[in-house]
């Protein structure tokens, strides 16, 4: 057999021997390639790299095509066993037939090409490669340069997302467009897809990135689970318009759900789901989410209506609005607002995309404000307003708020600032006291740093104006409705830091021995006629003992005389400077008695001392991890509260989580002690089997407060997810506790959809540290096959 003699059209076909005509082909392809490729690297790595200076050869980051000059067209070359025929007229082979133009491929047993009509005509083991889609099939004929032509019985193949079938016939209208008869597509790599769409006809289009099945049917498994006389898809994991997965659930609320979502791409800055959604034992809900985005603003618009609710007989809705908006030179705006219908719509109507919940939301926001950020200011002015659902009660709304904050730093060692704030508080309950607060709360500190050592000095006051329009009943006798309050306080933060090297269970750390002293003047004030605006008892842990307040908010202001002591002690890597281990011990003592509480009637306790905190905090080998804090009373030997809490991941999608909490019965929980327990773990079964799980058992009362149980069936092509909540559902009318029954299915064809119905992101909440299954490997270059 003759060797493979390469032709070129554009040269005179016998005057060149054949080893120069080889090496002109060789030469003359890489500079008449057009340029189609994308760039993959930026910055210094997109740059070739030398390896020998300043001579020697450089490494090229990334194949790159170069486009062709004005008015030149490629060259086309013909490759063969044997070929035979006219120069600068047509050119037949047979064996191993090979046509190349730019791009373009055409390979077969036998080949003819004529260059008057730009014909390719390809017989036997066909393969025509064009603009990263592969036609495989008996025969084809081809204008190469107009790449229009037809392949009957093709297999075909898209390199950009990985997708592949076959047909009874295509017919290639150009580099872009194509038209599949009877035809079947998958995005499924397997040898056996899992799943396909099997349609009447095709039509793809890789320049707007589309493809639409005609009568299509989708097959998972062999089974045919949803047909349409049109479907659309994306070619690859760009957003288009159309019908998202439909989603299904049941619960004991609401029985079964259908939603059909449909996604309208507006535009790459904006976009419009909207979802039909068939509850069987309430009627049809109608959900539409708006998002869009700007260089200067963004948000999300949501609207929720069911009409004449089966169960309630009432028009049910929701609103929820997010909006954020950058006004240029550090002014921005913002609103909030979310409203529902009634007092159960959270629970009874959670959104489609959010199936599952984790406790029950009550209060909901309706603000909108400006800001303001330079420098050392900071400025916020909003209008803020609460719905309160039953069960809650209603917080404060500010109408209006104006805060300003101003700080400096280290100027010269001081540390110095101030915030004002006027506040209109308005509530929507009846018999509360209304009225106008003005506050002014500057500072000054002064810092002395050095090595192993800090001090650090501070003086604050506090003054406020109340105005009251409204007094409630319940006030205290002899309630003005203005009066001023100023107070000062004085703090001391002292602290040291040793450390020493140490070899502990044959590894190498550094030690540290960090003793702290805390201590704060407030003189006392009476405040029994400031009402509480804002203002709350704060939490006493860790976090809150080197504070010079125990309230939070401004309507009251603690008096102390008090001295915080702690002992720190961490564990530190010394080569990577991680914190391996910590522990904390800390303990407040009174010089006198605090005097100033929320209420007049509220009991001080007499006690030189606080309860006594000590906290842990543990990073050991193998993915182990905890947290632990109590609370000990040891003048009665009582533990007031602790929470002890174990992480172990040893591996990705391998994570347990097991803690326990306990709060001793006191008035703020209506003399109800909290004493649970929380396990939560994502752990494989088999290989592609992972099981989900979340309990959270009220020890005290012996019932479960909610529980998630949950699999997911990770195969090559597709995941399964089922997943059964159990949830608080509020109290009834007798005070006793309610609860409901959710579950849901998520079935996700790679390559084809990708969308949430809620299933995954309960995992998410209900887990800590879940990882979802990873999605399907991104498909080779077209570089990574080049025929």
């Amino acid at each position: 057999m003759p060797p493979r003699q390469p032709i070129s059209t554009n040269f005179p076909g016998d005057t060149l021997p054949r080893l120069r005509r080889l090496a002109a082909a060789l030469i003359a392809v890489p500079g008449f390639l057009p340029s189609v490729s994308h760039a993959q690297l930026s910055g210094a790595a997109a740059q070739p790299q030398p390896i020998d200076a300043p001579w020697g050869l450089r490494l090229a980051p990334q194949l790159e095509e170069h486009p062709l000059g004005s008015g030149s067209s490629p060259a086309t070359f013909v490759l063969g066993d044997q070929t035979n025929g006219t120069a600068d007229q047509d050119v037949a082979v047979k064996g191993s037939g090979e046509l190349r133009r730019g791009v373009a491929v055409v390979k077969g047993d036998a080949l003819h090409y004529d260059q008057d009509t730009d014909m390719a005509d390809a017989y036997g083991h066909v393969r025509v490669i064009e603009n990263g889609v592969l036609f495989a099939g008996p025969e084809a004929h081809l204008k190469v340069e107009a790449s229009e032509g037809y392949m009957p019985l093709p297999k075909y193949h898209f390199s950009t997302n990985g997708g592949s079938g076959s047909a009874e016939r295509v017919d290639m209208l150009d580099s872009e467009r194509s038209e599949f008869t009877s035809a079947t597509y998958t995005a499924c790599q397997c040898t056996d897809p899992s799943w396909y769409i099997r349609g009447s006809r095709f039509d793809f289009d890789t320049g707007a990135d589309e493809g639409v099945a005609h009568n299509g049917v989708l097959f998972f498994q062999g089974v045919p689970i949803f047909a349409s006389p049109w479907l659309s898809f994306p070619l690859s994991d760009a957003r288009r318009s159309g019908f998202l997965p439909p989603l299904f659930s049941m619960s004991s609320t609401n029985g079964v759900e259908l939603s059909l979502p449909y996604y309208f791409n507006i535009a790459p800055d904006h976009d419009l789901t909207l979802t039909p959604r068939l509850i069987s034992k309430r009627g049809m809900q109608t959900q539409a989410i708006y998002r869009y985005l700007s260089p200067t603003y963004s948000g999300t618009l949501t609207g929720e209506f069911l009409p004449d609710d089966a169960i309630k007989h009432a028009n049910r809705y929701a609103i929820y609005w997010q909006h954020n908006q950058d006004l240029g030179h550090g002014f921005g705006a913002y609103v909030s607002y979310n409203r529902v219908s009634d007092s159960t719509y959270a629970q009874d109507l959670a959104s489609a995309g959010n199936q599952f919940v984790i406790g029950t939301q009550t209060l909901y926001q309706q603000e909108a404000g400006l800001t303001y950020n330079n420098g050392p200011w900071s400025v916020l002015a909003r209008e803020q307003h609460w719905q309160t659902l039953q069960g809650s009660a209603p917080p404060y709304g500010r109408e209006p708020q104006l805060n300003v904050k101003y700080a400096k730093y280290d100027i010269g060692g001081f540390d110095f600032g101030a915030e004002a704030d006027y506040s209109r508080f308005r509530i929507t309950s009846a018999d509360m006291t209304e009225g106008d607060r003005l506050m002014f709360n500057p500072y000054v500190s002064y810092g002395i740093y050095g090595p192993g050592y800090f001090v650090v000095p501070k003086v604050q006051w506090h003054f406020a104006s109340y105005d009251l329009s409204n007094i409630s009943s319940t006030a205290p006798a002899g309630q003005p409705k203005t009066f001023t309050e100023s107070i000062p306080t004085f703090s001391f933060d002292s602290g040291l830091i040793f450390d020493r090297s140490v070899r502990l269970f044959g590894d190498d750390y550094i030690q540290t021995l960090e003793p702290r002293l805390y201590y704060v003047y407030t003189p006392y004030r009476n405040q029994d006629f400031a009402p509480l605006f804002d203002t709350a008892e704060s939490d006493f842990g860790l976090a809150e003992i080197f504070t010079s307040n125990t309230f939070v908010g401004n309507d009251r202001i603690a008096d102390a005389n008090r001295l915080t002591a702690a002992l720190t002690t961490r564990f530190i890597n010394p080569a990577t400077g991680e914190e391996r281990a910590r522990f904390v011990i800390a303990q407040q003592y009174y010089f006198t008695d605090q005097r100033v509480t929320l209420t007049p009637d509220t009991p001080t306790p007499a006690t030189s001392h606080s309860n006594l905190i000590a906290g842990a905090s543990l990073k050991l080998g193998a993915g182990f991890s905890s947290e632990t804090a109590i609370q000990y009373n040891a003048d009665n030997n009582q533990l007031v509260r602790s929470s002890i809490g174990f992480g172990f991941s040893p591996d990705e999608r391998k994570v347990l989580n097991v803690s326990y909490r306990y709060t001793r019965a006191n008035t703020t929980l209506d003399n109800e002690p909290i004493n649970q327990v929380l396990i939560s773990s994502e752990w494989p079964v088999t290989r592609r089997l992972y099981a989900v799980g979340r309990v959270n058992y009220d020890v005290a009362n012996h019932r479960l407060v909610d529980g998630l149980l949950g699999f997911q069936y990770d195969a090559d092509c597709w995941i399964l997810g089922v997943g059964v909540q159990r949830y608080a559902n509020g109290e009834d009318t007798s005070g006793q506790y309610q609860s409901g029954t959710r579950v849901l299915a998520q079935l996700t064809l790679k390559g084809l959809s990708n969308v949430d119905n809620g299933l995954v992101s309960a995992f998410r909440a209900g887990v800590a540290g879940y990882q979802p299954p990873p999605p399907a490997p991104p498909p080779l270059s077209r570089f990574s096959n080049y025929e």
